[in-house]
């Protein structure tokens, strides 16, 4: 049994059975137009794109790809593997089937990350941990979603610049992160994902990470945009809050091999037009998401 938010729905994958459990909160998102050529999101299209990674990806099953060749413009794990080994040792994200997962495979960061988004929670599957252990990873001896254990653990193993995910549903647990940061006198890099859902009181915790995504959230792009030192995109827009943020940002940037535009603005720089749209527009709905 596998759990996820999927733009903003509660999604259930049950023995490969995806069982869409509240309504979007987003209607109409440029990154799902540009990947699953899908204009209006709802119950059914959420159902359909996560029936796809499942077919297609074998998400949520012994058969889970670890390979990517998909490349999200300034995604996390793209961010992310694009600097191990220079400015990063390892990086704790998650993934179906294994829960928290350390890893110093950048490869594996990618393949795990670049499709999977919004994971609450997750049952162990054996075939999936074990290639994980075999392709540069591990995981919690008892397998399970718990970031910062699993920070711990990669403390314990002896690594120290150590990159985190941690999806806006559980952004309380940024402040527990920077805790264990300071006591194992390590340097994390925290990228906060998966915010569409993320309420005003969770702008504290927001406040504390390196890289925020907006994702489709009207509070991070108020409330956090001001604070960015650098912003990435625009229809989804990513904001870099730390020095050490943007080191990373700009190691990344070095690798694009697009065109880039660079200007100075303040803070943030939106375009409404080319930002996913909420359903009824309204922010009000999103809160009623998140309880």
């Amino acid at each position: 049994m596998h759990e996820l938010l999927c733009r903003g729905a509660r999604v259930l994958v049950e023995n490969g059975k995806v069982i869409v459990l509240t309504d979007p909160a987003v209607c109409s998102c440029p990154y799902v137009k540009a990947v699953y050529k899908i204009d209006k999101i709802d119950r059914e299209a959420v159902k359909k794109i996560v029936e796809q990674k499942i077919r297609d990806y074998g998400y949520f099953s012994p058969n889970r790809c670890l390979k990517s060749d998909l490349i999200v413009p300034f995604g996390s794990s793209e961010m992310i593997s694009s600097v191990m080994g220079d400015l990063i040792d390892c990086a704790v994200v998650v993934c179906d089937g294994a829960g928290s997962v350390i890893t110093w495979n950048p490869d594996l960061v990618q393949g795990i990350g670049a499709r999977m988004n919004g994971l609450i929670r997750t049952s162990p599957i054996r075939e999936v941990i074990e290639r994980i252990r075999k392709e540069g990873g591990d995981v919690l001896d008892d397998p399970r979603i718990d970031q910062v254990e699993a920070v711990k653990k990669a403390v314990k193993m002896g690594f120290r610049r150590i990159a985190v995910t941690v999806i806006g549903l559980y952004a309380e647990s940024i402040k527990e992160l920077r805790e264990v940061e300071r006591e194992a006198g390590a340097s994390l890099s925290i990228f906060s994902t998966c915010n569409t859902l993320v309420k005003e009181d969770d702008v504290r915790y927001l406040e504390l990470a390196d890289v925020v995504c907006a994702s489709a959230s009207r509070v991070v792009r108020e409330r956090i945009g001001p604070r960015a030192l650098m912003q990435l995109g625009i229809s989804i827009p990513v904001f870099i809050l730390t020095e050490k943020g943007k080191k990373i940002a700009l190691r990344y940037l070095e690798k694009v091999r697009s065109p880039i535009l660079i200007s100075r603005v303040k803070m943030p720089y939106i375009v409404e037009d080319k930002l996913p749209i909420l359903c009824d527009e309204c922010q009000k709905c999103v809160e009623n998401h998140s309880r």
